[in-house]
């Protein structure tokens, strides 16, 4: 399975795209295909077929999935867009922001 360095709940911020610069929740991450699907980001419409509980059917508009190159994580102390690295505490992984230096988990 492949590394993510953003999972569900972060904050980042979309540095490449038409979508360029927006900031928004991470709804999913997807590690198999490096994707991720982001909070008002890359929305797509979408036809719905008629059901029971929607007899007219109609377009709904949702998030589609954006490539993990294209956002980087927000630092939750520092409040800006930061690479991540990491370090050890035992047998725990611990996500680090690159420009201040704080525990991101």
């Amino acid at each position: 399975m492949a590394k993510m360095s953003v999972k569900k709940g972060d904050t980042v911020k979309v540095i490449c795209g038409k979508d360029k610069g927006v900031q928004g929740e991470v709804l999913a991450a997807y590690p198999q295909t490096q994707r991720v699907s982001v909070r008002g980001v890359a929305m797509v419409k979408k036809t719905l077929r008629p059901t029971q509980e929607n007899p007219s059917g109609g377009i709904d508009e949702r998030e589609s999935t954006v490539h993990v190159s294209d956002v980087m994580l927000v630092c939750p102390h520092c409040d800006l867009p930061t690479r991540v690295g990491s370090r050890r505490e035992g047998n725990k992984k611990i996500r680090v922001c690159k420009r201040c230096g704080k525990d991101i988990d």
